[in-house]
């Protein structure tokens, strides 16, 4: 195969520890590894807190490389209540950002693939830009369906002129794309939906992160540390946002509140944070913890007797979530909110148990079914472990992106 030279346009990259930044980062840090010439332009890290990280606060665009990837960080709005208006400068901002700061790596680098990630759709419009300049090739990656998600969520009024736009211009912009990839078989056919042509279209997966290795005795360690004992743990781990519904595990919680032997642990941060705190008050089930740095992952993964995977109805074709990968790795088995016949029904059924979104009862039934019946844990956890190694192991993964790549970028 012949060296490419790529560049990576997104706001989301390392060190953010969840969401679409660790994808970023692992797709570009793993083609720099190969061999491959990578330059990332990027962000400034602020995600799930929604404040600047330390580390990179201030300051205009910075260059640095990593892990053999040239990256530029540019400037951008964080707001501290992301909502509306507020998201939408947000967003707007790191696009306009980083249209000088792409166009002057690609004076320089002459990549032939442009590849941006998708939220945010206005950043795609940048790296469409600066693709058409150089005589690069677009490729689109949809992480999530940002225009449906907000209308899910009730950011955006279904009926209101925004709606409109931002459907025509979601469709206007995935079209744009030489190869538009996303990440699950459901999100592929609303591309198609889209208007993108099939041929065009590409299933990229989230991969399971190796690194987070099931740790025992550091599982140990964290029960002594939260004082949670021999209680089973049904564990929650990643942002706590609108689409999430989150609530609902709270309202289990409470159903559940004569369990002594069962502890909800939540490990997350967010806009809903602090609303979720206040619907906590008083339960002693329930345990509200940051989001654990990723030297810790291992032991949160080995320490949960299950996983909760909560989602609002409507929105789960919208987005696979990508804790899910690392979940089903862990080898314990997932309750998940969901309908039937979605692409999040079709990963977590036969390696865990699924409820309608908004049943709190139902979730808490599942709960107690899996911590009173061991064997039917058991069995779920090692099915999930089963898939995934069959589905979501990033040397396949991107193995496969790789010759793909080859072939947008030198066609025959």
């Amino acid at each position: 195969m012949s060296t490419l030279k790529i560049m990576l346009l997104g706001l989301n990259y390392a060190p953010e520890p969840v969401g679409i930044g660790p994808y970023s980062a692992g797709l570009a840090e793993t083609l720099a590894a190969e061999g491959h010439s990578v330059t990332a332009v990027v962000g400034k890290p602020y995600y799930p807190q929604w404040r600047p990280d330390p580390a990179h606060a201030g300051g205009g665009w910075r260059r640095s490389a990593e892990a053999g990837v040239r990256i530029v960080r540019c400037p951008h709005y964080i707001p501290a209540e992301p909502g509306g208006v507020k998201r939408i400068v947000h967003l707007a901002s790191f696009a306009l950002s980083a249209l000088p700061a792409a166009l002057v790596e690609a004076w320089r680098q002459r990549p032939q693939v442009v590849f941006t990630v998708a939220p945010a759709l206005l950043s795609v419009i940048t790296a469409w830009i600066v693709a058409r300049l150089c005589g690069a090739k677009l490729w689109i990656h949809v992480q999530d369906f940002e225009v449906e998600a907000a209308l899910a969520t009730g950011l955006m009024n279904e009926a209101g002129i925004g709606a409109r736009l931002g459907r025509w211009l979601e469709g206007w912009v995935l079209r744009r794309g030489d190869r538009v990839s996303t990440i699950s078989p459901q999100m592929m056919a609303k591309l198609v939906e889209k208007g993108v042509a099939a041929e065009r279209c590409y299933e990229l997966r989230n991969w399971a992160n190796a690194r987070f290795a099931l740790d025992a005795a550091g599982a140990d360690n964290v029960r002594a540390e939260w004082g949670i004992a021999a209680r089973k743990v049904a564990l929650y781990s990643g942002n706590i946002a609108r689409k999430q519904g989150i609530e609902i595990l709270i309202d289990a919680a409470r159903l559940l509140a004569h369990r002594d032997d069962i502890m909800f642990v939540i490990c997350g941060e967010g806009p809903n944070r602090a609303a979720l705190a206040e619907r906590a008050a008083g339960l002693g089930n329930v345990q509200l913890h940051d989001l654990q740095p990723a030297e810790r992952m291992g032991a949160m993964l080995a320490m949960a007797d299950l996983h909760l995977l909560p989602q609002i109805a409507g929105a789960a074709d919208l987005v696979l979530p990508s804790k899910l990968t690392n979940m089903l790795a862990s080898g314990r088995p997932v309750v998940a909110t969901t309908e039937a016949g979605t692409g999040l029904y079709a990963e977590v059924d036969g390696c865990g148990l699924v409820v309608d979104p908004g049943d709190a009862a139902g979730l808490a039934g599942a709960i107690e079914q899996l911590v009173d019946d061991p064997a039917l844990r058991g069995e779920l956890g090692q099915a999930a472990a089963a898939r995934a190694v069959e589905r979501w192991q990033q040397p396949a993964i991107l193995a496969r992106l790789m010759v793909e790549l080859q072939r947008l970028a030198n066609p025959r």
